[in-house]
């Protein structure tokens, strides 16, 4: 805790400094707040820690989100009554739904046959392999 505010006093030390004599440069102004890089480096870390959970909290409230949004559009339509408070399926009804997606996606491809024949040509010398053509003259 003291050698956190000893970093505070030093970083505002080193801005009122810089706000005095604007001569220094901004990498000097650094080296002489932070010298080893420890400041940058948890500040580094808690804006990392700050974006994962950030992240975290988004994609745990999207399942919420989506539900709602469903049971609003079912209700809308009439198909869904005030009474029932939750809309869940069970993971029987979402592997068959991901089966059937699979099956779906899978037939949408031409099925092409994997035979693969090989003829050997009758004249074995070719000029595409030959190294003389690919070098270039020059004149002298």
């Amino acid at each position: 805790m003291i050698n956190l505010s000893l970093f505070i006093l030093q970083v505002h030390q080193g801005v009122t400094d810089t706000l005095v004599n604007q001569s220094h440069s901004k990498s000097e102004l650094f080296q002489k707040v932070d010298p080893y890089g420890l400041g940058m480096t948890v500040i580094g870390y808690v804006i990392v820690f700050i974006a994962l959970l950030l992240l975290y909290i988004v994609f745990s409230n999207m399942t919420k989100l989506i539900q709602l949004r469903s049971k609003r559009s079912l209700f809308k339509k009439g198909l869904l009554d005030k009474t029932k408070k939750e809309i869940s399926l069970s993971g029987e009804v979402n592997a068959a739904i991901a089966m059937a997606l699979h099956l779906y996606f899978q037939e949408l491809h031409d099925e092409e046959t994997a035979i693969l024949t090989i003829n050997r040509a009758s004249k074995i010398y070719s000029p595409w392999s030959s190294k003389i053509y690919g070098l270039t003259r020059h004149p002298r």
